[in-house]
């Protein structure tokens, strides 16, 4: 039996919490949040120990949900660490590349897991593409949100952030030129964000990022060299596009003919992201193997992401 701490028990950190007390050989013994009464509201909800102070619980887990405002990512992160626990961190890894940097060679030195909580990475659509990267010609991505004034951090590493690291994953290749726009109509930091990616192998992403939408929208199109592969996240869904004949006849006028096929392929991981990555992060730490998510995809990630606020001027 695995004993986790949450640390942080803000909304991720409830969120990990209720699925990880069904995650077999995992058992939620510590919350930690700086109000109590909300550590103890969320470690009711899991039959566990609420604390305001991250020294009760080092050295007394196995593992960490750290789930905490991302300024506290690499200080309560390094402590951990420091213990030999092992860690999922949620995304972004830290503010940093260099906060990031130390989190990634603490893990090192302790020999322990460090995975980053890009979550649709775990999407059961997103797993399918594992099969479907070869040929990659060009991703589009766009993720919209309605606007909420709980979010603190601008729309690139709130929410652009997710596909930032689905397209490094995808492509295969090193972002060499990044190019990007930004609007803030509601607030402070940026409130929507287009972007386009070059990488070393020629693959090209074109990516959007909103808070200011009226709907939830979470998509990707992946143009291959014999197909296209459209993809919705919230549905969990995925169709692979090919054209099978096309003809043009002008005889009688302009006529255009054409037939394809359309496949939807059967995904095998079906279930809440969120169990899915925590089952995962359980299964890295028992048997010693490396996460699907590393420190250091999140650190590319993050890298990327500062990248494009750059680019925007932010």
């Amino acid at each position: 039996m695995l004993k986790f701490a949450i640390v942080g028990a803000g909304v991720m950190g409830t969120n990990h919490a209720r699925i990880a007390r069904s995650v077999p050989g995992v058992q939620v013994a510590y919350v930690v949040d700086p109000d109590r009464d909300r550590a103890e509201r969320v470690a009711a909800g899991c039959g566990a120990q609420a604390t305001t102070d991250l020294a009760d619980v080092l050295g007394r887990v196995d593992c960490a949900v750290v789930a905490s405002p991302s300024s506290l990512h690499e200080q309560h992160g390094l402590a951990l660490l420091g213990h030999g626990t092992h860690l999922l961190i949620e995304k972004p890894i830290a503010t940093s590349r260099e906060e990031a940097q130390r989190l990634v060679d603490a893990a090192a030195d302790r020999g322990v897991v460090l995975q980053v909580g890009h979550v649709e990475r775990f999407n059961p659509a997103v797993l399918e593409l594992d099969r479907l990267r070869d040929g990659i010609v060009h991703i589009d991505t766009a993720r919209i949100s309605p606007y909420s004034n709980r979010v603190e951090v601008g729309v690139v590493l709130d929410l652009m952030i997710h596909d930032l690291d689905i397209v490094l994953a995808l492509a295969g290749g090193e972002p060499t030129a990044v190019s990007a726009i930004a609007q803030r109509p509601r607030s402070a930091t940026e409130d929507l964000v287009s972007a386009i990616v070059e990488f070393d192998n020629g693959v090209s992403a074109s990516l959007t990022a909103s808070r200011i939408g009226q709907n939830k929208i979470r998509t990707l199109a992946i143009t291959r060299e014999k197909d296209f592969v459209s993809v919705d996240l919230l549905r969990q869904d995925v169709t692979i596009h090919r054209v099978d004949h096309s003809e043009y006849l002008s005889d009688e006028g302009t006529r255009y003919r054409q037939t394809g096929v359309v496949e939807l392929p059967f995904l095998e991981n079906r279930g809440e992201p969120l169990y899915l990555e925590l089952s995962h992060f359980a299964a890295a730490v028992r048997d010693g193997t490396e996460p699907r998510v590393t420190g250091r995809d999140g650190m590319r990630a993050l890298d990327l992401a500062e990248r494009v606020r750059a680019a925007a001027g932010l």
